[in-house]
């Protein structure tokens, strides 16, 4: 980007928000950067405990990054997609990252481990270049609003810049501080999935080191995605168990009979679970922007789409929208051009994405005779064919690129 005054404003110090601040001041040496949170400066964020899932391209781009935080992550080799009987057959795909010549399929670590060595990198640039990076930590942004050939930015006083991005989102069907974009149009599609779904942690014993498993259930999808050790050396799993909201099966049980049924689900392979941390429970919908720009703002990850974790795409699709708006400002030095080419370059991986993670949610709804024949009939023919399942595999790493 050859603009030597370009003013940037980032709204959001999560992952996406951090990443593309820290990306931005990499490769864009000549704009000015300020970075907007509403959290303070001296709250600790790694102690954050939510679980991320990260595909291998994320984690390429982080390691360029210089934040990627490898002691703290653990490496996802292999994936099991399987369907809990009854079902047709032995219904199952394995995606093995040593049959794609890949070291590693992905990755899976806390959101504090994640967001605690960005927001470190991020800082440490700011300090060494305070004359064009900026950090406004405990500054919510209550407004933006188009303002002739930039963006006004109410943060306490009113602020212009040349392009604002807004990169902070909520879970759906929770409060959360949003920035207002002054923007009259709708999103495009927004629904309620009526599934909650109950995420905690797990101790496994017997469990495939570095596999991560994914069980279609009568009730809907449910997952254990494998975490670093515990001290002691016994398996750990993030657990993501989607259950209609409706009639919910796991609120009213107790911890034991959680465990018990858990056990019920999951196949063999996955080893057995033999603890359980308190679970918490998030209503799941599809919340998706019909453009990720309008005039000089853009929106990417959450603050565009909020996806159902059936497919575990969300953070990935937004740090694939970081990536690429980078791209596009380094393209050319006319935002009003690299913003039009971010919405053609991105709509196609956004929108399939998108579309795919619908279908599978919205399938666990459907009250059609055969639905779960068909699923397991689906499974068994993506496993018989080898091309189509390396692809899957390589959309699931790196996205439509």
């Amino acid at each position: 980007m050859s603009t030597t005054r370009s003013q940037i404003a980032v709204v959001g110090a999560g992952p996406v928000g951090l990443a593309l601040g820290l990306h931005a001041a990499q490769r864009l040496p000549q704009a000015q950067i300020t970075l907007f949170d509403a959290r303070p400066p001296e709250r600790d964020v790694a102690a954050d405990p939510r679980t991320l899932a990260l595909g291998l391209g994320s984690v390429q781009f982080l390691q360029r990054l210089g934040a990627w935080p490898a002691d703290a992550a653990q490496p996802i080799t292999e994936v099991h997609v399987s369907q809990q009987p009854p079902s047709w057959g032995e219904a199952e795909v394995r995606l093995r990252a040593d049959a794609l010549g890949v070291p590693q399929l992905g990755a899976v670590l806390s959101y504090g481990a994640l967001v605690a060595p960005l927001q470190a990198a991020w800082l440490a640039l700011a300090a060494q270049q305070p004359e064009r990076l900026h950090t406004r930590f405990g500054t919510p942004v209550a407004e933006l609003k188009a303002e002739g050939d930039g963006v006004e930015i109410d943060a306490g006083i009113a602020e212009r810049y040349d392009l604002a991005v807004v990169a902070e989102g909520g879970v759906f069907g929770q409060t959360a501080h949003k920035a207002r974009v002054a923007d009259p149009l709708p999103r495009a599609l927004t629904g309620d999935y009526g599934q909650t779904a109950w995420v905690g942690t797990a101790v496994l014993e017997g469990a495939a080191p570095g596999t991560a498993f994914e069980r279609f259930t009568r009730h809907g999808p449910a997952a254990l995605l494998p975490l670093p050790p515990l001290g002691d050396g016994r398996a750990r799993a993030a657990l993501v168990w989607c259950v209609p909201t409706h009639a919910d099966p796991v609120r009213d049980l107790t911890a034991a009979q959680r465990l018990a049924v858990l056990n019920t689900i999951f196949p063999a392979a996955a080893g057995r679970l033999v603890a359980l941390s308190p679970l918490k429970d998030f209503a799941l919908g599809l919340s998706a922007e019909r453009t990720l720009v309008h005039g000089r703002t853009v929106r990417i990850g959450n603050a565009a789409q909020t996806l159902h974790p059936v497919a575990g795409q969300g953070l990935n699709l937004g740090l694939r929208d970081a990536h690429e708006l980078v791209s596009a400002l380094r393209w050319t030095s006319d935002i009003r051009q690299a913003l039009q080419r971010v919405e053609w370059t991105r709509a196609p991986d956004r929108w399939s994405t998108i579309a795919t993670t619908d279908f599978l949610a919205r399938s666990f709804t459907w009250k059609l005779p055969g639905a779960a024949t068909a699923r397991g009939l689906g499974l068994a023919a993506l496993q018989a064919l080898p091309p189509v399942k390396d692809w899957l595999a390589r959309r699931m790493m790196f996205g439509g690129r």
